[in-house]
């Protein structure tokens, strides 16, 4: 065989190679076509599920109380501190008192005094009666003595008063919890001048077994409000509200349910909206006068659409998911809705219906037209 007669074969089989190749390569690629990606997929039916309207909110105590002395003095003695819990009578201050013991003294004295002065116009009607009825004197004599007893008598009686002022002024000296409750800011020290009339009480007390939260809704919500609940009035509205739920500043959620009890039901002009007010247990103290929360009211809702969130994507601030069409291709639909408590879940508010098919896994891989092979899974939550 000739160099010639080599290369014609080496050249023939080198065609058949690359033509087997690439038929090879386009069996693959039909096969590939052939074999759409699994994906599980949902039928969208609507359920019953829960929404909540959620708003800030404030928490105050039931009863926060300023106090204040009835009497001005030096702070001589704080007996609690910033923070602490207090029962009602217990000792909360005491303010320096000898003026208020020196008056008492005097009071007590005055009183002595006054007694003496009764006895004394006492022996003296004794006296004259014998010697008017012997007329040796004249009535007017009696009169006078019975005058003068009066007066002596009156005189006691004021003194006694006194004496009552003094030891009230006295006792107001020490400062006491009107309710149970806890102590808040102590502005002021040992040494302290203090007094009815100063520009700060000497501290406040907010009462913690209830606790008030306090809300706000602006012309759209309380709208919204008046037409979502039942009730020719406010009030009505407010005894047919479920019990409301609190989320705290840390996301958590509050053990304990409350109710909603009170609602101005106008907007006010400088703020444009209408205050409600809520009442929550608060049996362990969680709850702190001046903290802020989120109060959420519920709303049954019979037909509602629910999705994962996972199985939805953003393009362009729109939220989206696949849908399956007959063919089993997907393409993409911009959907609007809220979330569920959960933080799994979206209540789909528009763009799905009832029977819709949506994907539920890999979307990320998936782009408009793709043909995929669907796996049904249950449509509960």
């Amino acid at each position: 065989m000739n160099k010639k007669d080599s290369l014609c074969k080496l050249a023939k089989s080198m065609s058949l190679f690359l033509l087997f190749t690439a038929c090879t390569s386009t069996d693959k690629k039909a096969e590939e076509t052939e074999k759409p990606a699994a994906h599980t997929v949902l039928t969208i039916q609507p359920q019953e599920t829960t929404r909540y309207v959620s708003y800030p909110a404030s928490i105050q105590g039931q009863d926060v109380i300023e106090i204040r002395p009835r009497v001005e003095g030096y702070l001589e003695e704080l007996y609690v501190d910033e923070g602490a819990t207090v029962k009602k009578g217990q000792r909360l201050f005491r303010i320096a008192s000898p003026q208020f013991e020196q008056e008492k003294r005097v009071a007590q004295a005055a009183i002595q005094t006054a007694q003496a002065d009764v006895d004394a116009a006492d022996m003296m009607v004794r006296k004259t009666r014998p010697l008017v009825e012997k007329e040796i004197i004249s009535e007017y004599e009696l009169e006078a003595a019975d005058y003068a007893l009066k007066a002596k008598k009156a005189a006691l009686a004021q003194a006694r008063a006194n004496l009552v002022n003094a030891e009230a002024n006295l006792g107001f000296t020490i400062v006491s919890s009107p309710s149970d409750g806890i102590i808040g800011t102590i502005p002021y020290r040992k040494g302290s001048l203090v007094g009815l009339n100063a520009s700060s009480p000497l501290t406040f007390l907010s009462s913690n077994k209830a606790m008030y939260v306090y809300f706000s809704l602006d012309e759209k919500q309380l709208l919204a409000f008046n037409r979502q609940f039942s009730g020719k009035t406010v009030q009505e509205k407010l005894k047919n509200l479920p019990a409301v739920e609190l989320l705290l500043a840390d996301g958590s959620a509050y053990e304990h349910t409350g109710q909603v009890e009170t609602a101005s039901g106008l907007l006010t002009t400088q703020t444009g909206s209408a205050n409600f007010r809520a009442t929550f247990p608060n049996p362990s103290a969680l709850l702190q006068s001046g903290g802020s929360a989120i109060l959420r009211i519920p709303r049954k809702v019979d037909q509602a659409i629910v999705i994962p969130q996972s199985c939805t994507f953003e393009v362009q601030d729109k939220r989206m998911v696949y849908l399956l069409h007959k063919d089993n291709r997907v393409r993409s639909k911009a959907i609007v809705t809220t979330a569920t408590n959960d933080g799994k879940h979206f209540i789909v508010e528009d763009g799905l219906s009832k029977g819709d098919i949506i994907v539920l896994s890999g979307t990320a891989s998936l782009k408009d037209s793709v043909l995929i092979a669907p796996t049904q899974i249950n449509s509960k939550r």
